[in-house]
């Protein structure tokens, strides 16, 4: 069962980089899948449970803000994704995980494939799950710390977060390892 592997959140200020892993059912097709960012927010949370319901087995895993200011953002994402494969419940006998690298320790052969959200099915499930998983957490996150306006940006880097971080500072969910996040708490402290 070949297991399908992204990533959601590399580039964001703030909030966890997150990844999903998904073996499809060769009995349950799903249409319209591709890359989460190709679709609407509307259109992945259409898929979102047809995904959970159709597919064989998923997961989704987190690497935190922490995670990724001790490690950097390419081995927390790399972290994420083995929490990801891990969680599924079984040992896929294939991973494909979108992208040009690898992590290391994964419990099966793997391949990367560049732009596989977009060729490869399982990848893209994996895509819709991560982003929608993601953009629910930082939706919470808007709740915990207001004022930076996490529900509308999901914590990229667009210019209402800019000016909120520099108005209040960072806060708990901010990846301090960023430089626009270092440079706001070095103006704030």
């Amino acid at each position: 069962m070949t297991c399908g592997v992204d990533e959601a959140g590399r580039g964001p200020w703030a909030g966890p980089v997150t990844a999903g892993a998904v073996i499809l059912h060769a009995d349950r097709p799903i249409s319209g899948l591709t890359d989460s960012k190709k679709l609407s927010e509307k259109k992945r949370l259409v898929l979102e449970p047809e995904i959970k319901a159709k597919v064989a087995f998923w997961a989704i895993a987190h690497a935190s803000p922490e995670e990724i200011d001790r490690l950097n953002i390419r081995e927390a994402t790399f972290l994420a994704m083995q929490r990801a494969v891990a969680a599924l419940g079984m040992t896929p006998s294939h991973i494909i995980i979108d992208g040009n690298a690898l992590p290391r320790d994964l419990p099966a052969p793997a391949t990367a494939i560049i732009k596989g959200d977009l060729t490869e099915p399982a990848i893209s499930a994996a895509s819709i799950l991560a982003k929608t998983a993601r953009d629910r957490l930082m939706m919470a996150m808007c709740a915990a710390h207001p004022g930076y306006g996490f529900s509308q940006h999901k914590g990229y880097g667009t210019a209402v977060h800019a000016a909120a971080l520099t108005a209040l500072g960072p806060c708990p969910t901010h990846r301090m390892s960023f430089a626009p996040v270092r440079r706001a708490a070095a103006a704030t402290a």
